[in-house]
């Protein structure tokens, strides 16, 4: 059983061999979720012992990516970003548990930060480049400047829209980029985060 392995060395070696593999291979960090069902072991255990490799320099772990020595020692670096599959309503929920999957976005092409990866739903930003199914790689922040495809939190439902204050007005436009769409004012919303990169197949699908 899984609990009777606790501190094994032997499971040490072999969650830092699978991360490895796994990391070489897909150029991202493996789930607590994909490690335990590789080494046919609990979710929980998989964590107290990437907690406890960490502890004791084994590997780092900062509750999302893992490094091992030899992954440090690579020339390729990468990102590793969560895929949100729909945030309707409310602030996503970044953990193992709410994500689809993850990404790696290489870092020689998205750049360093904090990212999270949104699947698009409906038309409302098709003029921005932003089709439906599209894939939209949004650095998390809680401010944005005018003119920035922001994820918005408005009434407990999130949003895609091109964000510009008008504090003139004491009011903030959300621009759908569609000119079939009507803006949404509201006096104030919450900022999830600024749309950066959009990944989309060459065929539009």
């Amino acid at each position: 059983m899984a609990g009777n392995r606790k501190k094994d060395p032997e499971l040490m070696k072999e969650i830092c061999s699978f991360v490895e593999d796994y990391y070489f291979e897909y150029h991202c960090s493996p789930t607590i979720r994909k490690i335990a069902s590789a080494l046919g072991i609990a979710k929980t255990t998989a964590y107290r012992y990437l907690i406890e490799m960490d502890e004791k320099g084994m590997l780092k772990y900062d509750g999302q990516s893992i490094d091992t020595k030899n992954i440090q020692r690579s020339d390729y670096k990468i990102n590793r970003a969560p895929v949100i599959g729909s945030i309707a309503c409310g602030t996503p929920e970044l953990t193992d548990e709410a994500f689809e999957e993850f990404v790696a976005l290489p870092v020689a092409l998205f750049g360093e930060g904090d990212f999270y990866v949104l699947r698009t739903h409906g038309d409302s930003m098709i003029e921005a480049g932003i089709d439906d199914g599209d894939k939209v790689v949004v650095r998390k922040q809680n401010h944005a400047n005018a003119g920035d495809i922001v994820v918005a939190l408005v009434d407990n439902e999130t949003t895609l829209k091109t964000y510009y204050p008008e504090p003139e007005k004491h009011r903030i436009r959300l621009h759908p980029e569609n000119k079939t769409m009507k803006d949404i004012i509201v006096r104030e919303c919450y900022i999830q985060g600024v749309a950066e990169h959009v990944i989309k197949k060459l065929n539009g699908r």
